[in-house]
């Protein structure tokens, strides 16, 4: 909990708010998020209540009369600072990480920005907006990061609107869809290799790593029906790789977790090339605990 230091018992006796729903494009996933934490609060015996924050105003927080808020948004103004901005100006207390953190990690581009300037790997990117002559932003991203390359909007979670374009032809028609819908969007080299993510857990002396998840999905990529429809991807614990890459992974995690100032929970998803070398592609402060 944000600079909390109430032990279970104290919170026994207080109101938690659930919050989940929101207006972002993964309103659903964030409701199935807020569902299984509500009924995992119930069953310790806490008062949990759910709150879907439609509109996400100061009104409906005030008017939910919370004491606590356990947040389970997930996208634009539920994990990108705005909801944690809220909270702390209605001066109620809220898990995870604080306004900063959560507006760095949405970011893909700031998150990579602060990746790279303390010397964690991560692909090169190139950023392209509805400004830009496609064309020539075809041909840059061809020259300089090759093909297949991987598009994603800038701030959407659960893998929404990636492409992974192998032809110029697919790469200037995909590049036009994600301006169109987004405005704007980023182009990353594309990492061939094993899909790991490492959890972070815990505050102060107290953070430590989860064992090393290996991603297996049976479609083409870890796409958003890869991450949410079952059987459509092996969910492989712990990893199969070496203990010292475990190693590895788990100290890059923790490495990139401090770098973006996170805060009790965090998930970092990395690749791990055919060369034995890990990279970084996101770190989520609120990852779906569904």
């Amino acid at each position: 909990m944000q600079d909390s230091t109430s032990d279970l018992e104290s919170l026994r006796s207080r109101r938690i708010g659930v919050l989940s729903g929101g207006i972002g494009s993964e309103r659903e996933i964030s409701l199935r998020t807020g569902r299984g934490i509500l009924e995992a609060l119930r069953r310790q015996g806490f008062e949990a209540v759910e709150v879907d924050p439609q509109p996400p105003g100061m009104e409906t927080l005030l008017a939910a009369r919370l004491d606590v808020a356990f947040i389970a948004l997930h996208g634009a103004l539920g994990e990108d600072g705005v909801m944690q901005a809220l909270l702390e100006f209605a001066g109620i207390p809220y898990t995870g990480s604080g306004v900063l953190a959560s507006a760095l990690a949405l970011h893909k581009v700031q998150t990579k920005r602060v990746l790279r300037v303390l010397g964690i790997p991560t692909p090169d990117w190139r950023v392209v907006t509805a400004r830009d002559d496609l064309e020539e932003a075809t041909e840059r991203i061809v020259a300089e990061l090759g093909l297949p390359v991987v598009l994603k909007p800038i701030s959407e979670g659960s893998s929404v609107g990636i492409t992974i374009p192998k032809r110029r032809e697919q790469l200037r028609a995909d590049l036009e869809t994600l301006v169109v819908r987004y405005g704007e969007g980023m182009a990353e080299s594309y990492v061939p290799g094993t899909e790991l993510t490492v959890g972070i857990i815990g505050v102060g002396e107290r953070l430590r790593p989860l064992p090393v998840l290996e991603l297996v999905p049976h479609r083409e990529f870890y796409d958003y029906e890869a991450k949410y429809v079952k059987g459509l991807t092996d969910l492989i614990a712990p990893a199969r790789i070496s203990s010292e890459t475990t190693g590895e992974a788990q100290a890059v995690g923790l490495r990139a977790h401090q770098a973006l100032g996170s805060h009790g929970v965090s998930r970092v998803d990395m690749h791990l090339d055919p060369q034995g070398r890990l990279w970084v592609t996101e770190v989520n402060t609120m990852p779906g605990m569904t």
